[in-house]
Formats: C-alpha cells, structure tokens, sequence
C-alpha cells in the first residue's frame, strides 16, 4: 500500500480488473472569498502525486464563483411558479420542482430555451414515452442548479446553487497549478456521476465510473474535493 495515504481516510472501487482509493480531501467551507485553484493546491499539498486524478465538487467551484443565492435574494415570478408545479417530485433532491430553482434555471437560461424544453418533455413523455428531453434541450447548466435541501451543509441548506461558469477551464487550471489531472464533477447519493469540465488527458468514463456511490458525501462532511489513485 502506498505509504502516503495510510494515514488518510478513503474507500477502494475496483474498475476494469484495477484498484483505485478516493480519498475525500476536508477544508474550509467554501465562498466567493476563495479561488477554487488556490484551495486545491493548498489542501493537496504534500497528498498529490502526478499520476493522481484530483476531483472538485461543482457545487464548491460555483460557490467560489458567487453563484450560490440565498432564498431571500430570489423573487420566483409566474412562470417559475407555473411550471416548477409540474416537476416531477423526486425523494433525493429538488432540481427545478420548487419556485426558486425553477426561476433561477430561468435566468440562466433564458425562458424561451426552458418553454421549448417543457414542451419537448411533454412530447417525448406522452408520445415518445421517454424521460431526459427536458434537460437535453435546456443544457448542462439547469442540469446543474441545486435547490435547498435539509440534509446540505449550512448555509447551503438555504441557498440555490446554480451549475460553475467554465468547468473546463477551471479543470485545466487546477491541473496546471497542481501538475496533476484534474476535473470537476457532479455526484449524487442515488448513483450517478458527471465530469462537467476535465483536463485533456482525464478518461471521463473512466472517472465517472471510479466516483460513482460519491466517495465525498453529501451532507455535512464538508469534502469538497477528492484525490483518485490506482493503487493495484
């Protein structure tokens, strides 16, 4: 076992007959006040090896981005009202089922892009009989818009957090600063992971595979960011 990581919590997945550990990287709670790029050099130092993958949350890089607005700072209008009633209401999350997602996701968006996709959902569920068109049609960033849920660290239980600007390029920045690969992902509890923004030498698959059962958590552990190495 590599001697650097001995001391540190983490969890093993084997992937395609090879061993990898995710270690869940703690650090301070995240805000506009910090470069994304800068943290992960700071809490990685001294843990990261070339041959590592280092992975930041999406949720962290928008929070460093200033894109996380308490509920007080949105005023939901007809249309988020309107058709946030017709999400489909989930038990591991909001997405776009709440006034305040919904407005935020209209924003980003623009509301022709999320009426054309409602519709397109509407067709495709009822005709087609198939799930997914909505997001395909209104794109990666309402994909990404995460609503307050009681189980998020505070104040993150009170906030809208909308999808990071230039994951791509955040990805290759980390990379550059750290000299290592780097990517930034979307995971969830339910299984599920999404490399959003990657450096170019990061097998995406691959990653998603390895992170998939969310290795950092997703209520209070306050791990942001996580190190993927092939330890067999």
């Amino acid at each position: 076992m590599d001697s650097t990581i001995l001391s540190l919590k983490y969890t093993t997945v084997e992937v395609n007959g090879d061993t990898y550990a995710r270690i869940p990287i703690k650090t301070h709670l995240i805000s506009p006040e910090d470069n994304i790029v800068d943290v992960v050099v700071k809490y990685t130092d001294n843990i990261l090896k070339s041959s590592d993958i280092v992975f930041v949350s999406e949720k962290a890089t928008a929070a460093s981005q200033g894109r996380a607005y308490y509920l007080s700072e949105i005023k939901p209008g007809w249309w988020a009202k309107f058709l946030s009633r017709y999400v489909k209401k989930v038990p591991y999350g909001i997405g776009l089922g709440c006034p305040y997602t919904m407005e935020m996701a209209i924003r980003e968006c623009g509301l022709f892009r999320i009426l054309l996709a409602a519709a397109v959902h509407m067709f495709s569920k009822y005709v087609l009989r198939r799930e997914g068109d909505f997001y395909r049609v209104a794109g990666m960033q309402a994909a990404l818009i995460d609503g307050p849920v009681e189980y998020a660290i505070p104040p993150f239980n009170q906030m809208v957090v909308l999808g990071p600007k230039d994951p791509e390029g955040i990805a290759q920045q980390i990379a550059e600063a750290v000299e290592a690969k780097a990517c930034i992902v979307d995971v969830n509890d339910i299984g599920g992971a999404w490399v959003i923004g990657a450096s170019p030498d990061v097998d995406r698959k691959k990653v998603e595979q390895i992170i998939n059962d969310n290795p950092l958590g997703q209520t209070d552990e306050q791990t942001p960011m996580g190190i993927i190495r092939k330890i067999k």
